[in-house]
């Protein structure tokens, strides 16, 4: 049975002895009390929400999947669309990729700009009922140990194969947030390996963006790496 983890330290995957400990996740939704019914009053929420916030509407839709089909990949998107009925300015929100932006002041100052030309262009100020206002939620992970360890990078295909997508997330999306490099957990590892044979594989880990795609698909994407560069 898993186990929640509250401790910061026990929610590093790396091990005492460097093994890799496999953790799952769940993203809890926290209602701040903060909405929007139109773009100004969702610009001047963004520059000061806190980043978790910013943090769940980029990637909420990803690990909660909902039972429609959101067009866009956030919420932003998704509400400006829906709501506003602003498409150009929902496309141009949804290909704000967040892996680009190490700092999440940086991911915040892009969506009000991009906000901000939006208002400096438009003549009209459109209003979304109250039903349909923007709510701002932000997020917390909650953090659980599925007592499995691995040891040897070469079992890295059956362990990634065998994960939860909650799994996958946590260990390569939200590493991002914990990690010194802003990498992800099995590059932190492989790196603490110290050994040169990993760097290649490391470079491939890099190179994948986890946004524009689903968590089922990434964890193929990274079977297949693993697969390729440390068998199986």
């Amino acid at each position: 049975m898993a186990k929640t983890i509250d401790s910061t330290a026990v929610r590093q995957p790396i091990t005492k002895d460097g093994g890799f400990a496999i953790k799952d996740c769940a993203l809890a939704a926290i209602a701040t009390g903060r909405r929007a019914q139109n773009l100004k009053e969702l610009r001047d929420e963004l520059e000061w929400t806190d980043a978790a916030c910013i943090y769940y509407h980029f990637w909420a839709n990803l690990l909660r999947p909902t039972f429609d089909d959101p067009r866009f990949n956030n919420g932003f998107a998704n509400w400006v669309f829906q709501a506003l009925h602003n498409q150009a300015l929902a496309e141009r929100l949804s290909v704000i990729d967040p892996m680009e932006f190490d700092d999440p002041d940086d991911l915040r100052r892009e969506l009000v700009e991009v906000i901000e030309e939006e208002l400096d262009r438009s003549e009209l100020l459109p209003w979304t009922s109250r039903e349909q206002q923007f709510h701002f939620i932000r997020s917390q992970i909650v953090v659980f140990d599925t007592r499995k360890v691995i040891h040897d990078p070469r079992e890295l295909r059956n362990a990634v194969t065998a994960m939860t997508a909650s799994s996958v997330f946590y260990h390569f999306v939200d590493a991002r947030r914990r990690t010194p490099n802003s990498v992800d957990d099995f590059s932190t590892w492989l790196t603490d390996l110290h050994d040169e044979k990993y760097r290649p594989l490391c470079t491939r880990l890099a190179g994948i963006d986890p946004f524009f795609t689903t968590l089922v698909e990434l964890r193929q994407e990274l079977t297949e790496v693993f697969d390729e560069y440390v068998g199986g």
